[in-house]
């Protein structure tokens, strides 16, 4: 390749300069990625060797746009420490990639490697942090910018220059088994998380990304968590204001931030598949939004066009047309040249993903430096830290009569559970084989933190196993204890006995599995599997003090848990230090501050359950069981107590064009810690509209501030209300700000203040 052309004018002059001189069978292999990246390369006695299969890709296309997953390892690739690249060893074979790729090439166009970073990174020996719904459970976006920049400087460290990564997801079914990887059920919540990774991950938005950071792709564009019944993949059956008004706000968050990438989603909306919806990634995505970046399809996504197709070539015809740019592991984007020559697509819309394909890699700078440096990730204990500050943060007390923090007079602690001791099972989906010592399990944690107190542990039972031989030992242990932690919940954890489909989701767990959450495991009911609470309550009876920690991908319905338990902690999947951050909690070491992300129902009959529903005439209760949460959406305790007082506000009243032009409306208050614990609170803005052309939710977030008061401190806080969080997706199919009154609440779900503004 001429290397000149990196000192030609603008990015977008370098790209129109190359795609000149490419030729129809080179642009269809830069938006191909059809490998396993783990097929790549073999290891043998004296290093690694590329393999025929990826000289067989490069040959087909003269060239790779995308390689996914070359340091990926899990059950369904095979990749373990014995034939998987530890990460003293990524650059080496990143290398080996590009050099092969230069060196047999007509062009030489750099490979772009994208790898998974659902929770940290997908590859051996790497950073694994909370999953996002625990991550949600924070609410601190800082916190979570400061953690994606970690991982993303270990990732690119490794050669890797593209994070798959979950951000635009609403929870909206818990039986989902993709839960874990929302940030919850509220748009804006996750809108300000979705910033935090963009931020986190690609830096400040510039024409070229840092060599300590990547590109985000972020997933899954769009309304994939309102899928029917809580299934994978299945249609979505919504309008187009709840996709505006739900889905959508991620991803303007992103376009702001300056999202370079996203990835379509599974479902369908409205009959139509996201992957052959140019109304959708053409028109609102890119025209209206104003989205520049690349838009790449879900794993063998768009093989399944065929079915409304009928031929490959008429799937890669509709893909390419409805603004697929990047294929994943698919057949019909190999058949791209010939749908082209069939005259069944233009070769200027394959331009136009061309362009966007070479802009990703012009802005990682691949031209000039291809290749990684020899040289390990900086900051190691930095980004341990900052994990370990997200566990904590994410964890929520849910009920405390006292218990919490443990007393120092107690002399023994049972340790009981099957999600007491299980690294695996606290790591959640997407998760690469670990070494032991880089994760610390809660009776880890507890062992470590208790110092002369006898700490004594048994399994007891499992996720959903029915084999209940140790219950029995287990509540003998607890009754001669002076309390018992019992760590229940869930695990996404996949092993070899799994069978696997073609894009990696779990096709069947055998009734060895214990796996009950995760991709493609989505479940009917939402109680804890197995004996978990016939071991529970048999320990209870034992009168035993008892805290109950879940560990846990999705919310599960425990109302006979939340009546009986003393105390409660949910922790999701708490990520490699997440033993540490619940001991430290238990032992009162740190304040709880985490706030529900998500609403935890009473049944699967309740279903859905979430708080901002649409507000009308219809009655919330059912005959035989409420209507409301168990615990709801922004609900969490601390070992403090916060009051709120002297809520004022810059204006009650603003005109609409003064909003537009920017003025915002201020809600001051003074928030007081009134407890004997230094801690964090989280103070929480909600807005009811009245007076609309549409029927408004009954509430809805749009604000939010985490604070840290030490005990007896009074602090001013101040949330702001802009024309993005007041104006609707009106009667008239546009969005506007319609004259007229709203209710606000501040505070917390127990204790807020209200007021009335006006919008002029």
């Amino acid at each position: 390749m001429d290397h000149s052309i990196n000192e030609i004018g603008t990015i977008a002059d370098k790209v129109e300069i190359l795609l000149e001189k490419m030729t129809l069978k080179e642009k269809v292999g830069q938006v191909n990625q059809k490998m396993y990246g783990w097929e790549a390369f073999r290891k043998t006695e004296a290093g690694y060797e590329l393999t025929e299969i990826f000289k067989e890709h490069v040959r087909f296309g003269d060239g790779i746009g995308v390689l996914y997953g070359l340091f990926r390892s899990d059950p369904w690739s095979g990749i373990t420490y014995e034939n998987g690249i530890p990460e003293s060893d990524s650059f080496i074979v990143a290398n080996m990639i590009q050099q092969y790729i230069r060196d047999h090439t007509r062009l030489g166009i750099p490979v772009l490697l994208s790898e998974e970073c659902s929770h940290g990174h997908q590859g051996l020996d790497s950073l694994l942090t909370p999953v996002n719904l625990g991550v949600g459970a924070t609410w601190n976006p800082d916190l979570h910018e400061e953690l994606m920049s970690a991982v993303a400087e270990q990732v690119r460290a490794k050669g890797a220059h593209l994070a798959l990564v979950s951000t635009l997801d609403i929870l909206r079914d818990p039986r989902w088994g993709r839960s874990e990887e929302c940030f919850g059920e509220d748009p804006y919540l996750a809108a300000r998380f979705t910033e935090a990774v963009v931020k986190g991950l690609q830096g400040e938005e510039s024409d070229t990304i840092p060599y300590s950071k990547m590109i985000a792709v972020l997933k899954h564009f769009a309304a994939q968590g309102n899928g029917m019944g809580g299934h994978n993949a299945a249609p979505a059956s919504i309008g187009e204001r709840e996709l505006r008004e739900i889905h959508l706000p991620p991803m303007i968050s992103a376009i702001k931030s300056g999202a370079l990438a996203c990835m379509a989603a599974y479902n369908e909306i409205d009959g139509i598949p996201c992957h052959a919806n140019g109304y959708l990634l053409n028109q609102i995505l890119r025209e209206e939004l104003g989205f520049k970046g690349a838009v790449m399809a879900d794993g063998c996504a768009l093989d399944l066009l065929v079915h409304l197709t009928q031929s490959r070539e008429k799937a890669a015809a509709l893909a390419l047309d409805s603004g697929i740019d990047i294929s994943l592991w698919d057949h019909v984007y190999l058949t791209l040249e010939k749908a082209i020559k069939e005259g069944l697509v233009r070769e200027e819309k394959l331009n136009d993903a061309v362009r966007r394909v070479l802009t990703l890699k012009f802005k990682m700078g691949l031209f000039d430096q291809p290749f990684a440096e020899a040289q390990p990730p900086q900051n190691k204990e930095a980004a341990d830290r900052i994990n370990l500050e997200s566990a904590r943060q994410s964890i929520v007390l849910l009920k405390n009569n006292g218990i919490l923090p443990l007393n120092k007079g107690i002399k023994k602690i049972a340790v009981i559970g099957p999600n007491a001791d299980a690294i695996y099972n606290q790591l959640g989906d997407y998760t690469p084989f670990q070494k032991e010592k880089k994760v610390t399990t809660v009776l880890q944690g507890i062992t470590t933190l208790a110092g002369d107190i006898e700490v004594a542990y048994e399994k007891g039972c499992g996720i959903r196993s029915l084999d209940s031989e140790g219950i029995e030992k287990a509540v003998r242990l607890a009754g001669i204890s002076d309390v018992a932690i019992v760590v229940l919940g869930g695990s996404s954890a996949r092993n070899f006995n799994a069978q696997f489909d073609l894009n990696g989701a779990v096709v069947h767990a055998s009734g060895e599995e214990e796996m009950d959450c995760g991709e493609n495991v989505d479940v009917a009911d939402l109680e804890l599997g197995g004996h978990q609470l016939q071991l529970l309550q048999e320990i209870i009876k034992t009168g035993t003090p008892t805290v109950v920690v879940l560990i846990q991908g999705r919310p599960h319905a425990i109302p006979w848990i939340a009546e009986q338990a003393p105390a409660i902690l949910s922790a999701w999947y708490p990520g490699q230090m997440g033993g540490q951050a619940i001991a430290e909690v238990l032992f009162g070491h740190v304040n709880p501050s985490g706030k529900l992300p998500v609403s935890i129902p009473r049944s699967s009959m309740q279903l859905p359950v979430f708080y901002n529903y649409k507000e009308g005439g219809f009655k919330k209760d059912y005959l035989d069981m409420s209507g409301k949460a168990l615990f709801p959406f922004g609900f969490g305790l601390s070992y403090s107590e916060f009051n709120y007082d002297n809520l004022r506000y810059s204006e009650q009243t603003i005109p609409s064009d003064k909003l537009v032009a920017g003025e915002k409306f201020k809600i001051i208050l003074d928030v007081t810690n009134s407890g004997d614990c230094d801690g964090f609170e989280v103070i929480q803005l909600y807005v009811k509209g009245k007076g609309s052309s549409i029927t408004r939710r009954v509430k809805e977030l749009k604000g939010f501030k985490k604070v840290w008061l030490a005990a007896g401190e009074t602090k001013e806080v101040t949330l702001e209300l802009a024309a993005e969080e007041l104006q609707v997706f009106s009667s008239k199919h546009k969005y506007e700000l319609e004259k007229g009154y709203f209710e606000i609440e501040v505070g917390s779900p127990v204790n807020y203040l209200k007021a009335i503004l006006e919008i002029g």
